[in-house]
């Protein structure tokens, strides 16, 4: 069957259908075998059994996905057979794979045409203990899919020793003291081939990972919050793990792209949620989290455990700065910095202060409005580029006007001053570049006026002394030299004429609508299909 259903046909539903049974027996047949599938998946007499009537399911489900054929799984419903496997599952992390891919599959089709089931029943199912299963599970295929980018290039950060990352690295088998064997050292350009193949096809369970944190709160709060077990890595830290190192090569493939989308979209729904969000920014849920350090530049290397909105933070400033092309991925970027705001925002909010490398988000997104602004040929009537201006714009006023109740120290609130400053002419020519004063969803006249406010001030107490090189940059805008404690003084004695007139609402934004996403989730899951196929074919 399986090669039957591998092989190209004219018309794949009529041709496979009048191979496989006929058109006249073709509903008797299914009917029986697909019933056969679901009660050996379920009751099978071994384990065995039953993870193969799974393979065989998913075998089917890949095979014949753009064929009329999955309306019988869909009218069977094999969700409650396939829980129970996972339930009765005895090594959850390698056989747990099958079957929670085998439901994104089934969950997705046709899901924007018709009230899907399996949908349905991710909504309502709430069996804990299965849940947290599923979740290892995931947590256990990102680490084996981490370690394949590791194997082209090892990033392992100095001062991180062997025995605590063996895991991480998916070599956990190696007795402690006993050096792994040596990998090779790929060139350029073949490290960018093998890097374009990643992540490899186990990458389909992913499809599944973001259809129930849409679908259920209880898979999004396990998800957040799961513990390791002992010697184990956090799954939510393996998620965010592999997500960095897929961002960083997303835009070699556009198979790599569709799945980078995916995983945002996982951050977006969880930051969405403020219970989760407030978790994620807590000091009392730290993890230790490997980020991809296979490109420069690089951030602060963070050893240790850390709080994992910082790490989303890390993540999402990593995407930013290794995706900037000319044909700019602007939904990916919109995702980015879009879960920058809604982070920032919660801690805006909440007063929540975190021990973080500020200046390097910061940096970034002033460095991206300098792309957007050199490239605006480019970009000006690329799709939803307006959202991508209004949320980079919105999030560097959010800091401008509320840094005071997130930043933790005055000097990093300082240094924001300095950089928008500095930045000051772009920022000009950024906003009639795009016409930004024209819309009132952004907020580019407070980031201009306060660049305004500072050079008028630097102007007045210019000058001969000699400074540093952005200083003397930012001294020549003015027409003068200023040393950088001069221009730290004058940025504090600023704070007392500046009235930061900021729109409201900065920190509000729309809440995720799948709907929204409907034909990125159509192609993501062709892909995921397309991955299923060649994981059942070796």
């Amino acid at each position: 069957m399986i090669a039957i259903l591998a092989k190209k046909y004219a018309n794949p539903s009529s041709d496979i259908i009048e191979v496989l049974a006929g058109l006249d027996y073709v509903d008797t047949a299914f009917t029986d075998f697909v019933g056969a599938l679901d009660s050996n998946i379920k009751s099978g007499k071994s384990l065995e059994l039953r993870q193969k009537a799974v393979e065989v399911a998913l075998a089917v489900a890949s095979g014949a996905y753009q064929t009329s054929l999955l309306t019988y799984f869909i009218q069977r419903d094999l969700f409650p057979s396939i829980m129970k496997f996972i339930q009765d599952s005895y090594t959850p992390e390698r056989i747990v794979v099958a079957p929670f891919t085998l439901i994104g599959l089934l969950a997705n089709y046709n899901k924007f045409e018709f009230q899907n089931p399996y949908q349905m029943r991710l909504n309502d199912f709430v069996n804990d203990g299965t849940i947290r299963k599923i979740i290892r599970s995931v947590g256990y295929a990102c680490q084996t899919m981490r370690a394949q980018y590791i194997n082209v290039q090892d990033d392992l950060p100095e001062g991180w020793s062997l025995a605590s990352t063996l895991s991480m690295i998916g070599l956990g088998v190696i007795a402690p003291g006993r050096k792994p064997a040596q990998k090779p050292v790929y060139d350029a350009e073949t490290a960018k081939k093998m890097f374009a193949e990643l992540p490899g096809e186990q990458a389909a369970i992913l499809l599944a990972t973001y259809d129930f944190t849409h679908a259920n709160k209880l898979f999004c709060s396990n998800l957040v919050t799961l513990p390791p077990e002992k010697g184990e890595e956090q799954p939510f830290a393996c998620f965010i793990s592999l997500t960095s190192y897929m961002l960083q090569h997303a835009h070699l493939s556009q198979r790599t792209t569709l799945y980078c989308h995916l995983n945002l979209m996982v951050f977006r729904l969880l930051i969405e949620d403020t219970l989760l969000c407030k978790r994620m920014c807590s000091e009392e849920n730290k993890a230790t989290i490997r980020l991809c350090r296979q490109r420069s530049p690089y951030l602060p290397l963070i050893q240790g455990e850390r709080v994992m909105a910082t790490a989303v933070m890390d993540t999402m400033i990593d995407a930013i700065n290794h995706n900037l092309r000319r044909r700019l991925d602007v939904e990916l970027y919109t995702l980015c910095v879009g879960i920058l705001l809604r982070i920032i925002s919660y801690m805006s909010r909440s007063r929540t202060r975190l021990q973080y490398h500020w200046a390097d988000l910061f940096r970034s997104l002033l460095s991206l409005i300098r792309f957007l602004t050199t490239y605006a040929s480019d970009l000006k009537d690329a799709s939803r580029i307006d959202t991508l201006l209004d949320h980079v714009v919105n999030l560097l006023a959010l800091g401008l006007s509320s840094g005071e109740y997130f930043l933790p120290t005055p000097a990093a609130y300082d240094d924001l001053f300095y950089k928008v400053v500095e930045t000051g002419d772009i920022l000009v020519k950024f906003r009639d570049t795009y016409r930004l004063s024209n819309r009132p969803s952004n907020s580019i006249d407070t980031l201009v006026n306060v660049s305004t406010h500072y050079k008028e001030m630097l102007a007045d107490n210019g000058g001969s002394s000699g400074g540093g090189g952005k200083t003397k940059a930012a001294g020549r805008r003015s027409g003068s030299q200023l040393t950088s404690l001069q221009v730290a003084e004058v940025i504090k004695q600023g704070y007392e004429t500046l009235s930061i007139q900021a729109k409201e609402g900065l920190d509000s934004w729309e809440n995720y609508r799948e709907a929204d996403e409907r034909t990125l989730l159509k192609k993501m899951a062709r892909a995921a299909v397309a991955d299923v196929r060649v994981l059942v074919a070796e």
